[in-house]
């Protein structure tokens, strides 16, 4: 028989240790040997380590009579963690979000991994309070939640405020490193370690079953160990503090008798329909099991009602089976009271034994109860694995060990290593929110960048599978900066214009009050400011800025009459007079029969004795030596070029220039 195939399994109970022997032979594991060995004191309790002398040597009793019975030596061992090692927690964290865009997965999955990072927090002060490390072997989310009330799915919707409620599990590094120290005292090496729920699943649960929601059950002495399953994998465990020994401590009080005598009896009730013993007064009795049990039977109850309560109270309702396992499991009309408990048919509530395992082979017919599921769950999970206990990735060159106890993913990683999940999702800028010319203006500030994940140098996702030896490199998000905005920003209001008053020109640049003070364009505007831009826009607005009064006045815009409501705009020539009489020429810029242009920058009023004037006509009102210029290099009407047939009128600017 070759070393290599055998696999060495070693169940480290809080009553007994239990060795197993096997190996794989085609389809089945054949198991050559078992060896059992219960402690002789008190070295472990609810399935942690103690004393780990007096548990290395039950363990290594085991181990010598396995070597005796198969003449080898084992080197390493499979073992696993106790389920009732194992800390869930339930908690809800909501965040705000910006409720303009639609929620990402890469914003669910932040989402959660804060959850089990607070989830985490909260388990190691509830507990230790002293840094002990813990693993995050499971979990799953029970709500989602969108501004406040509960739905199925977040991505895609719009909120301001998102939440999630999620059920983690969590393993004590302490727990392991007890099972270690017991492994290396008696010169072995783990070759895996599981978790005791696990085992039991691999060997109970076949995997077209694990997509169901599945509640496993492991009655053991002291405690009642709980895993639960949905879409194939172990989300949650619990524990309650009650098992066996609460039934065999009411037979003993019952009865009158010790307590091996009573846990006989509590074996033997399933089996005979008589039961003779004797109790402490050395009195014989013989009783029916039916009278015996109707005894116990509130006792039973209770423990069926606990055991639901711890399944109700993770699971949110009632799975769709329950499988019992261990040695408590046999206690008579347990499964009767879940199933009635839990409203299911009482076929779906049942025990799980070694029989039902279709890939096992077993020769030994003493190894045949549901108390041995989970030690041969040890040794056929060991098998399935072929890997390590542990995975070892980098987190941004970082070494980290992730229990091996699922598909482990980037977001595992970053658990453990304590990333901030807020790192993966840039955050839009802050908004500037400022009150302008008596109205709420808000300004949105830039969208943010989402985290790059980078697995061995390609680019992945959070939810990456992961292998042994990875290295994950994480370029944190980028936040969108802050909003920022200057009074120049608002051009159609801050912008001045020129306008040419008798023709004059004149800037009217407008008036800007920021919180009751006076600013320029420049100015930028602050959360909260209350910012007002009067500019010029009609003749009255003009005419009061200038101080023009505007009593008996006379006004022409652009060559045509115009009223005090005439809006202003940038480039107007704008003539006025202060009597209504357009004869009367008290500023020498409006003529009854004339029009007023500007020619080379100086202003130039013209007789009109004909309908219209042309661009020749200049030349009859200026003074220029003919004698002195060589030609007229250029004519320019309004910015644009001019023919010597241009119509002109009052307010045209005018330009030309010649060579002397």
């Amino acid at each position: 028989m070759n070393e290599q195939e055998i696999v060495f399994s070693l169940d480290i109970g809080t009553r007994s240790v239990v060795g197993i022997v096997g190996c794989h032979e085609g389809e089945k594991f054949n198991i050559l040997a078992y060896d059992v060995e219960e402690h002789k004191e008190r070295a472990m309790y609810d399935g942690q380590v103690h004393d780990i002398e007096l548990v290395a040597k039950a363990a290594g009793n085991v181990k010598q009579r396995l070597e005796e019975k198969l003449g080898i030596k084992l080197t390493s061992v499979a073992i696993a963690a106790a389920g009732r090692s194992l800390k869930t927690h339930k908690v809800l964290l909501e965040r705000r979000i910006e409720k303009e865009n639609p929620i990402e997965r890469d914003t669910i999955s932040s989402l959660e991994i804060e959850a089990i990072q607070k989830a985490q927090i909260e388990v190691e002060e509830m507990l230790t309070g002293d840094g002990n490390q813990y693993y995050c072997v499971g979990y799953a989310v029970v709500n989602y939640y969108l501004n406040g009330g509960i739905i199925a799915n977040l991505e895609g919707h719009k909120a301001s405020n998102v939440g999630v409620e999620v059920l983690a599990t969590f393993l004590p590094k302490l727990v392991v490193d007890s099972l270690y120290s017991v492994v290396s005292r008696i010169d072995l090496e783990v070759s895996s370690l599981t978790l005791e729920p696990i085992a039991a699943i691999n060997v109970s649960v076949q995997n077209n079953l694990r997509m169901l929601n599945i509640a496993l059950v492991d009655v053991g002495a002291g405690t009642s160990d709980i895993a639960l399953t949905k879409n194939g994998s172990v989300f949650a465990f619990g524990m309650v503090p009650v098992a066996g020994d609460e039934i065999t401590e009411k037979l003993a009080e019952t009865y009158l008798l010790d307590f091996d005598t009573a846990e006989q009896i509590k074996l033997a009730l399933s089996k005979k329909s008589k039961i003779k013993f004797k109790d402490i007064m050395d009195i014989t009795k013989q009783l029916s099991a039916e009278e015996m049990i109707a005894a116990i039977n509130p006792s039973i109850e209770q423990l069926a009602k606990d055991i639901c309560d711890k399944i109700l109270e993770y699971n949110g309702k009632s799975p769709s089976a329950v499988f019992l396992v261990g040695g408590g499991s046999l206690v008579p009309g347990l499964e009767k009271h879940i199933a009635m408990m839990l409203q299911l048919p009482l076929e779906r509530v049942g025990l799980r034994k070694i029989t039902q395992i279709k890939e096992l082979e077993i020769k030994d017919k003493k190894l045949s109860g549901p108390e041995f599921v989970t030690p041969i769950g040890i040794a056929v999970t060991a098998f399935m694995n072929k890997q390590k206990d542990f995975l070892t990735v980098y987190v941004n060159e970082k070494s980290i060990k992730l229990f091996n106890s699922k598909a482990l993913t980037v977001a595992d990683a970053l658990i453990l290593v304590g990333f901030n999940p807020r790192s993966l999702i840039g955050k839009r800028g802050l908004s500037l929110s400022f009150t302008l010319n008596g109205k709420l203006e808000t300004v949105k500030g830039q969208l943010g960048e989402s985290a790059r994940i980078f697995i061995n140098g390609s680019q992945g996702s959070i939810d990456k599978t992961l292998s042994n030896g990875d290295r994950i490199i994480i370029d944190p998000a980028i936040d969108g900066n802050n909003a920022e905005v200057n009074i120049s920003s608002y051009a159609s209001l801050s912008r001045g214009k020129i306008v040419y008053i008798n023709n004059v020109e004149k800037i009217l640049t407008p008036e800007i009050i920021v919180n009751g003070e006076h600013q320029t364009v420049d100015y930028k505007i602050k959360e909260q400011d209350f910012v007002e831009i009067k500019a010029i826009n009609t003749v009255e607005e003009l005419f009061k800025f200038m101080g023009i009064e505007t009593n008996d006045i006379f006004i022409d815009m652009n060559g045509k009459p115009a009223e005090l409501n005439s809006n202003v705009s940038n480039g107007d020539y704008i003539n006025w007079n202060n009597n209504l009489n357009p004869e009367a020429d008290t500023t020498g810029s409006i003529h009854s029969n004339g029009i007023v242009v500007t020619v080379n920058g100086e202003p130039l009023t013209i007789e009109q004795n004909k309908d219209s004037l042309m661009f020749l006509d200049i030349f009859n009102h200026i003074e220029v030596d003919v004698l002195k210029i060589k030609g007229i290099n250029s004519m320019r009407l309004n910015g644009k070029d001019a023919n010597y047939t241009d119509t002109i009128k009052s307010g045209d600017i005018i330009e030309f220039h010649w060579e002397k």
